[in-house]
């Protein structure tokens, strides 16, 4: 019998082979994204130190109601805001191995929108 593949094990090694390529430092850290079933997180990260920096999330109380990909863009806006008060304005995006499409693409275009560039 043939096994169906593991989604989430096929997305690792995705995510795997993004890490081995980026990594973020105290200029410019990693705006990590993981998106589960219901609810999508976001950190800003400095590897080198192993630091989380900035999060947000849409367990957040700012976060407002909305369909998955209004609180996406939510998500992304609140950490914006959050990395420009700690004096952060340059980020590498990390998508986590997740394809760059609805709820992931809606975070990183209200992240740009607002200040953070990558």
């Amino acid at each position: 019998m043939i096994s169906k593949p593991d989604k989430n094990k096929l997305r690792k090694k995705r995510h795997q082979r993004v890490r081995n390529k980026i990594s973020g430092t105290a200029e410019c850290p990693r705006l990590n994204v993981f998106r589960s079933n219901t609810n999508i997180y976001a950190q800003v990260i400095d590897d080198v130190a192993g630091v989380t920096l900035v999060s947000a999330s849409t367990l957040d109380e700012a976060v407002a109601e909305g369909s998955k990909t209004e609180q996406a863009a939510a998500v992304g806006k609140l950490v914006a805001e959050r990395a420009k008060e700690a004096n952060i304005e340059t980020v590498v995006f990390d998508r986590g191995g997740y394809v760059y499409h609805g709820r992931v693409e809606a975070l990183a275009n209200a992240a740009r929108e607002a200040g953070l560039q990558f």
